[in-house]
């Protein structure tokens, strides 16, 4: 099971943390990843991570603004967000899969998601 928190409402170009902890399983078998879906949008990739955290992948559109992590002593992973903007706005997902790709059908194991809401 997966379980995200950590959204809520922020100003444009405030932080958030998102979280995500990952039972019933053995944490170091997955790749992580972060997607998010926005009001009237489909589901876009957003950060992954690799088994042991030895590599990572961003989306363009959040390079250099978000910054996903692992800590695997607490069987979570993070997804830090800087410099946020109106158009962050979204339900935010975590998710784990054998293989760190960019791909949602890679992914087998969805948490329910967490609204994260950037006012302008």
């Amino acid at each position: 099971q997966l379980q995200a928190s950590g959204g809520g409402l922020v100003q444009a170009g405030g932080s958030l943390r998102l979280s995500c902890v990952v039972s019933g399983g053995v944490f170091s078998s997955y790749a992580m990843a972060w997607f998010r879906q926005g009001p009237g949008k489909e589901r876009e990739f957003l950060a992954t991570i690799s088994r042991r955290g030895g590599s990572t992948l961003y989306e363009d559109a959040v390079k250099g603004r978000f910054t996903i992590s692992r800590d695997s002593a607490k069987n979570t992973v993070h997804l830090q967000m800087n410099s946020l903007k109106p158009e962050d706005t979204a339900v935010y997902y975590c998710a784990a899969g054998y293989v760190a790709t960019a791909e949602e059908s890679d992914y087998s194991d969805w948490g329910q998601g967490t609204l994260v809401t950037v006012s302008s």
